[in-house]
């Protein structure tokens, strides 16, 4: 069967949380990338609202000015629908996303 290799992207993120993916099947995240677009280090959280908490993937993550931070080296998330992959930054329009997905996993 073949999968449904999907990405999702934001640029400038900043202040207030973007929703990069929201599930609407069973979805396996297999890699995000954040890239510091600002001119100082900038502080990024990543996490998943399942529709009733948020469950942090990361929490303050230091990104140095003109560099990335890679998450899930080798690891993979299985989301479920409803579920929303989300990202702020301490610093307004300055980080730009990366998802990528494989959307609707057979079960």
């Amino acid at each position: 069967m073949a999968q449904n290799f999907r990405r999702y992207t934001s640029s400038s993120v900043g202040t207030s949380a973007v929703t990069i993916h929201t599930a609407n099947s069973y979805d396996t995240i297999i890699g995000i990338s954040l890239a510091n677009t600002a001119t100082t280090s900038i502080n990024v959280d990543v996490y998943i609202n399942d529709g009733v908490s948020d469950i942090y993937l990361i929490k303050s993550a230091p990104i140095p000015q003109g560099s990335q931070l890679q998450l899930l080296e080798g690891g993979k998330y299985v989301i479920q629908s409803g579920d929303a992959l989300k990202v702020v930054s301490d610093t307004a329009s300055s980080c730009d996303v990366w998802v990528s997905a494989v959307d609707d996993i057979s079960s």
